[in-house]
C-alpha cells in the first residue's frame, strides 16, 4: 500500500496470525482483562501502551480476542476513556513540536514542508471523525490552541 504523502510503498513485514479465539494456554477471565485494561489507563497508559502492557506483563495475546472488544470499547464502557483519538492526538503534538521546531529555525524548509503535511493530516482525519461521529461537528483543528488543547 502506498503512502499519504509520497510515492514509496511502506516496509514489508509479518502479520499476527489470524484467530478467532484465544489459546488454551491462556487462562484469565473477560472481566479479568477488562478490569486490567481499565486499571492501566487509569496509571496515564495510551490506549495502544495498554495493550503493549498487558501482553509483556500479564501475557495477554490479544485484548479483542479475549474480550471481544476493543481498548477503547472497553474504556468507553467504564467511564474512562480519552477524549480525543489517539491518532489524532499523536499527529497534533507533532505539529506543536514542529512549530516549535520552527520557532527557532525559521529557514528550516524541509521541516516546514513536513508542517505542511502532517497539518494536512490532522484536517483529514478531523474531517473523518466528524463524518464518523466521533468528534462533534464544531470541533476544528488550530494550530494557536492545539497545545492547549493537547495539554487538558
Amino acid at each position: 500500500m502506498a503512502k499519504m504523502h509520497t510515492r514509496r510503498k511502506g516496509r514489508s513485514r509479518s502479520t499476527r496470525p489470524v484467530r478467532k479465539t484465544p489459546p488454551a494456554w491462556f487462562t484469565m477471565s473477560k472481566e479479568e482483562v477488562e478490569k486490567l485494561v481499565v486499571k492501566t489507563y487509569g496509571q496515564n497508559a495510551t490506549t495502544s501502551q495498554v495493550g503493549i502492557i498487558l501482553r509483556d506483563k500479564y501475557g495477554v495475546p490479544d485484548i479483542t480476542q479475549v474480550t471481544g472488544k476493543k481498548v477503547t470499547a472497553i474504556l468507553k464502557e467504564n467511564g474512562t476513556g480519552p477524549k480525543l483519538p489517539e491518532d489524532l492526538v499523536n499527529l497534533i503534538k507533532k505539529a506543536i513540536r514542529l512549530h516549535k521546531h520552527l520557532d527557532e529555525n525559521h529557514k528550516d524548509l524541509h521541516n516546514k514542508r513536513a508542517l505542511q503535511l502532517t497539518e494536512s493530516k490532522v484536517r483529514r482525519l478531523v474531517k473523518y471523525y466528524h463524518a464518523t461521529g466521533v468528534l462533534p461537528m464544531d470541533w476544528v483543528y488550530s494550530p494557536a490552541t492545539a497545545e492547549i488543547l493537547i495539554s487538558r
